[in-house]
């Protein structure tokens, strides 16, 4: 059983690379216009079948359909998935405080990172 979810992870991975890779590249372009990143956006965007059907559309929506199904099915038949995921919840209640700071800090870090790229470049 073990060997099947890290396929299906690894299936799941697979079938948004393209998704994720074009979404980079966007974000790169806006960023900082890095060589490749819009040859790679004319790419997707010339080769509507290809790029925007199936890497933007068909294969994320796969990953979306394959992996609600898996979730839906193991949270009905594993209790340990269920009481894991209730002690999880309850853990993050009790600590709400310091995961809002965890996650601050994590966004101000991001902000910062973006923020220097930008000063740098200009």
């Amino acid at each position: 059983m073990k060997t099947s979810r890290t396929g299906l992870a690894i299936l799941e991975l697979l079938l948004i690379v393209p998704a994720t890779l074009f979404m980079v590249a966007l974000f790169l372009r806006a960023v900082q216009p890095i060589m490749g990143t819009g040859h790679l956006i004319v790419w997707f965007s010339q080769h509507t079948l290809v790029g925007l059907d199936i890497f933007l559309v068909a294969m994320p929506l796969a990953a979306l359909v394959v992996g609600s199904t898996v979730v839906l099915r193991s949270w009905r038949s594993d209790a340990a998935l269920r009481g894991n995921a209730l002690q999880i919840c309850a853990r993050v209640r009790a600590n709400v405080a310091w995961v809002l700071i965890a996650m601050s800090t994590l966004m101000a870090g991001a902000i910062l990172a973006i923020v220097a790229v930008h000063l740098i470049t200009e």
